[in-house]
């Protein structure tokens, strides 16, 4: 068959990169950045060059849900259903509750990462056919501070800025955002922007040095929490200094003298102190960020994930209407978005209080305006619940059914505790999901398989308010079917028993009438898009809102005018307190504890989790801590220890890091209970790091301080240790892994990952007080495949040892292909070099089994994985780096021609930068 090119775009974060798509038949070959996607421009980070080999035919066989399931009973394995039965199930049983407890009784909890024309039919189903605003979205855990922000201050949720900014930036102010990680492909763009003009000054403030912080001019390590301490003391700083742009504050703003009032108590001594930032620093960020010709703040979810993100959010944003960096190229408060489409949903009014095209649902007018779209005499006006009241009210029992799809809160909401005592407390669950292995599928009644990447229709809306296609490459898998789809046959069912007689409120044959729909709610809104369709999309590629009737292009920045979305025309400042942390360090749990995203991972990792390559960079979950720290409690790296909360404790591997500050911990948000987990003291399944994350939240936005929790750390004390690690097939390896998670929960402490680049390895490490039964023991060794008549084998059951090694034949050498070491794990050292990076294994023999026995031949390991796309190691590099000399950008150059790291996504240049950095140059003679 002939290949198929395919132009879609990307389903990770919110950059919203541009795609090709290579197909032949009903099979993904490859992906490319698309080069007139304006986006990216060809460019894509690791996990979007990947894409096309986590849809490869055995990986989708061992982790796509392919048909509709049902579950009998809680616990059960799930059973084969028609669709047909599926959908008829549903429909009795959600109709049921709400007949007999209200619509208030069932809640819908939806995603970001769904298309907008998904999203418009969830909300239609729960506001307008159910009569219930029990909708919200995981954007309620990465966006809503960010919409509650902008709302205050410019009356719309609008970033004003674009992309194309960070090229007439003439400062940067990163805070709450490792953008290196978490938005790879624009911080491509902005370390293009810093070469095409080194005079840009770059602050970045965050309380961990991460790559981003590395690229900066000034760096500002403030503690966690502290952002609105010093915005505060930054506006302090310009007013007395006269910094301000008096005119433009006359002009174009309200509210300014609360906010100066305020200011005067935020001293620079007092900000210093409390946020741990020197004195002589606030100066200079405060004179960058307000006398730049233009500045332009970037930030994420360090602002949002917060008690006081909404505070946080509006005080920057004063920051900029103070000193008039607004408006303007080059200036202006941009809020990242992390999902893809984050922003479409938030077009839709896709959380608990909002309404179709940034309407508020406290509003009558507003209200009556989406019921007259629909034809419905009236919308909903209580207030919905967000997504940590819908798992409380849950837990609870207030709300009876839930319907989650294409997210996976078993794994990412806060108080991990409470979600799963909602999940089994339920009457009834539903979940949507195009992956079998996320952990949410535990817990639900019914099991409905949903399409994804590379098969999906419809549209998305990025950072930049550009909107995108995403357009399907091959026919779904199995019975798999849209999401917007499933709603639809739902919700016509459903409408039958709730208004018989009653004209459909869903008649959509195709994605684009229910987009059209959605357009038509915009109409004379603040991203009225009235004047953009399917077909424009089709011939002009991506665009821009808002892009009203008649306009042939969108909007590149907003307010140039100084003319804001407010009754009166004017911006308006935030006169907002300072509030400490929700759980600040005490003494009993006196560490701070900051959860933040990996490089080459993806959220809860149903995809990412698939390749065993991007768990290169970062290979197991651990958490880290200052060396000081560490030597102060007697801990040393690689020690099992305690990361314990007021809500949950969790087991994992230790690490030091100078990246971390003082009396803080840092644990990759990504681990859940797919990857790692354990038992409590009382033989409770633990839930990876939120089991220890607090759901506190903020009053305005009601997003959850993910970012931060109080956590004590204490050395474990289990003796009996295992590692297994093999190579497996690869129509095999995700079953094992699948088959091996499901042993996790045996032991007190459990990890569970895929390794390996060409080939698919799984790596399985535990730890106990005592040696299991030998039964447990023989079905990992059977998962892993060293069950077989050839295999190396060793048991000692008094000392609870035992060992396993599988030897192959690969040409004329022997390696060896996999390997069990239970009770004493020292040989781990050599062991597993020899194994990962597949090394000659001709003169070992059954030394693989003697407890505590050393190589006849030195290993020399590879090293770490720092560039993805081409398997440079850190070895090899600061190996190559000792033998350059000149400087630091020369020796990068030297890297880049010798061992291409670098050179082709670009991931890996902050910490190369670092790298070389770190390594002293060579001296010329």
């Amino acid at each position: 068959m002939n290949p198929t090119t395919t132009r879609s775009t990307c389903p990770y974060c919110g950059v919203g990169c541009g795609v090709l798509i290579d197909s032949v038949g009903s099979q993904i070959t490859d992906v490319r950045g698309d080069p007139q996607h304006p986006a990216n421009f060809g460019k894509l980070c690791t996990k979007g060059q990947t894409l096309h080999l986590t849809a490869s035919p055995a990986i989708a066989l061992q982790t796509r849900l392919l048909q509709p399931m049902q579950r009998l009973q809680r616990g059960a394995s799930a059973q084969p259903l028609a669709w047909d039965a599926a959908l008829d199930l549903a429909t009795d049983r959600f109709a049921s509750v709400i007949e007999s407890h209200g619509p208030d009784a069932v809640g819908f909890y939806i995603s970001g990462q769904l298309l907008t024309e998904d999203y418009y039919v969830f909300n239609k189903l729960a506001k307008g056919l159910i009569g219930t605003n029990n909708v919200d979205t995981n954007s309620r855990l990465c966006m809503s501070s960010a919409v509650a922000g902008y709302k205050l201050t410019l009356g719309a949720d609008a970033p004003p800025a674009c992309y194309d900014d960070v090229n007439h930036a003439s400062c940067l102010f990163i805070v709450g955002s490792n953008a290196a990680f978490a938005h790879p492909v624009l911080f491509r763009r902005i370390e293009e922007a810093k070469k095409a003009n080194p005079a840009m000054k770059v602050i970045v403030a965050d309380p961990r040095r991460t790559d981003t912080a590395g690229f900066s001019d000034l760096y500002l390590p403030l503690q966690p929490g502290s952002d609105v301490m010093l915005f505060h003391g930054l506006l302090h700083i310009m007013l007395w200094e006269g910094w301000l742009d008096a005119a433009y504050i006359a002009a174009h703003t309200t509210g300014f003298d609360a906010l100066k009032a305020l200011a005067r108590e935020y001293t620079p001594e007092r900000v210093a102190q409390a946020c741990g930032v020197p004195k002589e620093d606030l100066y200079t960020a405060a004179q960058w960020f307000a006398q730049s010709p233009a500045t332009l703040s970037l930030y994420c979810q360090g602002l949002n994930q917060s008690s006081s993100g909404t505070a946080k959010n509006a005080t920057l944003i004063n920051l900029h209407l103070a000193t008039g960096q607004i408006g303007k190229p080059g200036a202006g408060p941009f809020s990242l978005t992390g999902q893809p489409n984050a922003m479409g949903g938030r077009e839709v009014g896709g959380l608990a209080n909002l309404l179709s095209a940034h309407r508020d649902l406290a509003n009558p007018q507003h209200r009556a305006e989406v019921a007259a779209l629909w034809g419905l005499p009236s919308v909903p006006e209580k207030p919905g619940k967000s997504a940590v009241e819908m798992f409380q009210a849950a837990a609870d029992g207030e709300i009876k059914a839930l319907w989650i799809a294409c997210t996976n809160p078993a794994q990412s909401m806060p108080d991990q505790a409470t979600v799963r005592r909602a999940l089994q407390r339920a009457e009834f669950v539903v979940v949507q999901e195009a992956y079998a292995t996320a952990a949410t599928c535990d817990f639900a009644d019914l099991l409905l398989p949903a399409t994804t990447w590379g098969e999906k229709d419809g549209t998305v809306t990025n950072s930049e308010r550009r909107i995108s296609r995403v357009r399907p490459a091959v026919t779904a898998p199995g019975e798999s079917r849209h999401d917007w789809r499933i709603v639809v046959d739902f919700a016509q069912r459903l409408e039958a028993r709730l208004r018989p007689n009653e004209a459909t409120l869903f008649p959509y044959p195709s994605p684009e009438p229910i987009w059209n729909e959605h357009r038509e709610s915009t109409r004379g809104r603040d991203l009225d898009i009235t004047g953009l369709s399917y077909a424009m999309l089709e011939q002009q590629g991506p665009q821009q809102w808002p892009m009203r009737t008649g306009e042939t292009v969108g909007q590149e920045r907003l307010y140039e005018d100084g003319i804001f979305p407010t009754p009166d025309g004017r911006a308006r400042f935030a006169a907002l307190p300072f509030v400490p942390l929700a759980e600040p360090r005490e003494s009993r749990y006196p560490f701070s504890l900051t959860t933040g995203r990996l490089r080459d991972q993806w959220h809860g990792m149903t995809r990412t989790g698939t390749l065993g390559r991007l768990f290169g960079h970062v290979a197991e979950p651990a958490v880290q801590l200052n060396p000081q720290d560490m030597v102060r409690r007697g801990l040393k790296e690689g020690d099992l220890v305690h990361v314990t909360s007021k809500r949950g404790s969790i087991l994992v591997p230790l690490q030091g890091s100078t990246d971390i500050g003082l009396s803080q911990a840092f644990i990759a948000m990504h681990w859940g209970a797919e990857y790692l987990s354990g038992l409590s003291s009382t033989g409770t399944a633990l839930a990876g790091v939120n089991a220890l994350t607090t759901s506190a939240y903020c009053p305005s936005s009601k997003q959850p301080e993910l970012k931060h929790a109080a956590v004590k750390v204490l050395k474990a004390e289990l003796p009996w240790m295992l590692l297994a690690m093999a190579w497996l097939p690869e129509a095999g390896a995700l079953g094992a892994l699948q088959g091996l998670r499901e042993l996790m929960a045996r032991f007190p402490f459990a990890s569970c990952v895929p390794f390996g680049r060409e080939r698919t390895g799984v790596l399985f490490r535990a730890a106990a007080h005592d040696a299991p039964d030998t039964a447990l023991m023989e079905r990992i060794e059977h998962l892993l495949g060293l069950n077989t008549p050839d295999a190396l084998r060793y048991a000692d059951k008094r000392l609870g040892q035992r060992r396993a090694a599988r030897l192959v034949r690969v040409g004329e050498v022997t390696q060896l292909d996999g390997f069990m070491l239970a009770g004493d794990t020292r040989a781990e050292a050599w062991l597993k070099p020899l194994l990962q990076d597949e090394l000659a294994a001709d003169a070992y023999g059954r030394r693989l089994l003697m407890p505590g026995a050393k190589p006849p031949v030195a290993i020399e390991a590879k090293g770490r994985q720092i560039c993805t796309c081409f398997n440079v190691t850190d070895l090899a590099i600061t190996g190559r780096l000792a033998t350059c000399e000149g400087s630091d950008d020369e020796r990068l150059a030297t890297l880049q021609t010798s061992l291409r790291c670098g050179t082709n996504c670009g991931s890996c240049v902050p910490e190369l930068k670092r790298l070389v950095r770190a390594t002293p140059a060579l001296q010329a003679a």
